[in-house]
């Protein structure tokens, strides 16, 4: 009986270590095949002051790797910035490391995401007394917002698209910077960060098996917001409701409106025509939105 309470408790403070060592390195899933290289596409502009762009990155689900589209999203307190997770190869194992906000940019691998990522640091744009100035040399901020600055001088253009850190990867260790970034308070993912996820997870177009690395969405402009192509355009739906489309025509054709030349003897009745050769009841059709300029590395 001793020597069955010492092995539970053995076996609770080992269970009590891993759990520990995963919180600090922010290590979730594991697999044994390398993730895809990293697709190019174009960034969406800005939907509005305050958001910030989280790029695009390899997630793993039951059917393999997947594609979660890069988006703007809200960063969960003033002065906080997105540290994108990473796939690293150890042991003969990709283990991925969660992404996190926090006050400053930590290690991402390495890996080159583009827009203001390239490999280490951010330069994406910067915190200024409680509002966010963006970098429009690195980001397509668009002609709404008018807190931005331009440095060309940080823009990485190295080519390298390989998504994951370690052996046959991209050899990079963290930096002092990195390491006290690291070490400082964070957020998790916010809800909409993992709704959006989710939802990537649903769609086969973005599986890498179905798509050869190569996914039909490769952004979107907020959390549930229109989609887009490598090329930066829209492939969402034209945001029409289609019922009231399919009934505009039985308005136009409506009897109440073809009664009305039954008064053909009084000339005030005479202007109901007008009523039945009005276009409000067809809908021009809308057009769908567009990216921005070129991937920036």
């Amino acid at each position: 009986m001793k020597r069955f309470v010492v092995i539970i408790v053995l076996a609770m403070s080992s269970l009590m270590v891993v759990t520990k060592v995963s919180a600090q390195v922010g290590v979730g899933v594991s697999v044994t095949v390398a993730p895809p290289e990293l697709p190019v596409y174009v960034q969406p502009d800005c939907p509005g002051d305050g958001y910030m762009w989280t790029p695009g990155y390899w997630a793993w689900g039951p059917d393999g790797y997947y594609w979660v589209p890069g988006v703007w999203v809200l960063a969960p307190e003033a002065g906080f910035l997105w540290t994108p997770g990473y796939w690293g190869f150890v042991n003969g194992g990709y283990f991925w490391h969660t992404g996190y906000w926090g006050p400053h940019v930590g290690f991402y691998g390495g890996v080159c995401y583009g827009f203001g990522y390239g490999g280490t640091g951010f330069y994406g744009g910067r915190w200024d007394g409680g509002h966010f100035m963006y970098n429009s040399a690195v980001w397509h901020v668009g002609g709404g917002i008018h807190n931005i600055y331009v440095d060309r001088t940080v823009i990485v253009n190295n080519g390298n698209r390989t998504s994951f850190n370690g052996r046959g990867g991209i050899e990079a260790q963290p930096n002092a910077a990195e390491q006290a970034a690291a070490r400082e308070n964070h957020i998790q993912a916010t809800r909409t960060q993992v709704a959006h996820e989710h939802t990537a997870s649903l769609n086969k177009n973005q599986l890498a098996s179905h798509n050869g690395g190569h996914p039909s969405a490769m952004a979107r402009s907020t959390v549930g917001g229109p989609r887009y192509n490598s090329a930066g355009h829209s492939i969402s739906a034209p945001h029409t409701n289609p019922a009231a489309a399919h009934s505009a025509p039985m308005a136009h054709s409506a009897p109440v409106q073809h009664a009305a030349p039954v008064q053909h003897a009084a000339p005030a009745a005479r202007q109901a025509p007008a009523m039945h050769s009005a276009p409000a009841p067809h809908p021009a059709p809308m057009r769908g939105g567009g990216g921005g300029g070129g991937h920036r590395r």
